[in-house]
C-alpha cells in the first residue's frame, strides 16, 4: 500500500515538469567569494589568539597531597 502511494507521488512529481528555482541575491560566485572572505577573517581572528599561551613563563605545578582529588599521575612529585 505504502509503496503504491510512493510510486504515485513520484510519478506525479515527474509529470509536473520543470520547477522554478528560488531567486538568489547575487550570482553564485559572489556568494561563494563572500563566504570564503568571512571564513578567512574568522581564521585570522583565531590565529591572533595563538600567542596568549606564550605570555608568561611556564610554572611547574606542584603536587599537593592535601587536595581532595589528588593527581594520581604525578610521577612521584608529591611524596
Amino acid at each position: 500500500m505504502l509503496s503504491q502511494q510512493i510510486a504515485t507521488f513520484v510519478a506525479a512529481a515527474g509529470e509536473s515538469g520543470h520547477e522554478e528555482l528560488a531567486p538568489l541575491i547575487a550570482p553564485p560566485f559572489v556568494i561563494g567569494g563572500t563566504m570564503f572572505a568571512i571564513l578567512v577573517v574568522l581564521l585570522l581572528i583565531t590565529l591572533s589568539y595563538s600567542n596568549l599561551g606564550k605570555r608568561h613563563a611556564v610554572v611547574e605545578e606542584h603536587a599537593d597531597p592535601h587536595r581532595q582529588h589528588p593527581n594520581k599521575h604525578d610521577h612521584g612529585q608529591g611524596h
